[in-house]
């Protein structure tokens, strides 16, 4: 698998006033497509509940390239660009690409896994997220530090 893929749906909602995408929902769809690829590699919610972590982001930016309307075609594609071996930090990058496969928007994530009951980073990262870090799918320009 070279990426996780998402074909988005935009509601009237999604848009701003001058009939393209708001960029704030760029964001929104980001979030849900990474709890939704957390999700398929096992950390569910509940999992996350019960062994008391869960994602925190550090940084979070996008960068427009092409405005997407209501009615546009786009793929939204997810890798990890970088991340520290154990998986404790971690950078993720979401890809708007249209139906001329070109690139509309790019959203990085900086994030690491924050210890619920402690309320600090984890230490050490879960086993369940090293796993799944380990096969989420890598950019091209992947770093581990």
């Amino acid at each position: 698998m070279t990426s996780f893929k998402k074909e988005l749906s935009f509601r009237w909602s999604d848009l701003d006033p001058n009939f393209h995408v708001r960029h704030s929902a760029y964001y929104d769809f980001g979030a849900q497509h990474r709890i939704e690829i957390l999700e398929s590699l096992g950390i569910t919610m509940k999992v996350m509940q019960m062994q008391n972590f869960g994602p925190i982001l550090f940084r979070e930016e996008c960068v427009f390239r092409k405005e997407i309307k209501l009615s546009d075609t786009i793929i939204m594609h997810t890798k990890t660009s970088k991340m520290k071996a154990d998986a404790s930090r971690w950078s993720i990058v979401h890809e708007f690409i249209n139906e001329d496969s070109k690139v509309c928007a790019t959203i990085t994530v900086d994030g690491a896994w924050m210890d619920t009951k402690l309320r600090k980073l984890a230490s050490p990262t879960p086993e369940i997220a090293v796993e799944a870090f380990h096969i989420f799918p890598k950019s091209d320009d992947f770093i581990i530090s």
